[in-house]
């Protein structure tokens, strides 16, 4: 398959880009977690209890939605958030995040 799924991360300050493809993954936390191996990065698995995949969404594609039931919670319960906070286990992949760009929260990314 063509991944041609293409999202920008920055890490701490490092950029990365990452290609995947429809059904490759299931959100964008395994995707993080698979490539660039984020150390206590998802502890939930994907529940969306943790926060600990919490993201800033720097450029999303339009006609994106965010911040559904159980993740306006768990944001609401953590210390700096803003109106771009989302947790990346909420974030679906398919070609509608085709050219998304995050950035990894500091407190999710303390193990990089």
């Amino acid at each position: 398959m063509e991944r041609d799924i293409k999202i920008r991360v920055r890490v701490y300050g490092e950029e990365h880009e990452l290609a995947t493809y429809d059904g490759e993954y299931r959100n964008l936390m395994m995707l993080l977690y698979d490539r660039l191996y984020i150390e206590e990065f998802g502890e939930c698995k994907g529940v969306g209890r943790c926060g600990t995949c919490h993201v800033y969404v720097l450029k999303a594609p339009a006609g994106l939605v965010f911040q559904d039931g159980v993740e306006r919670t768990t944001l609401s319960r953590l210390g700096n958030t803003n109106h771009t906070s989302h947790l990346a286990c909420q974030i679906m992949i398919d070609s509608s995040i085709n050219g998304l760009e995050v950035e990894v929260a500091d407190e999710a990314a303390s193990g990089y």
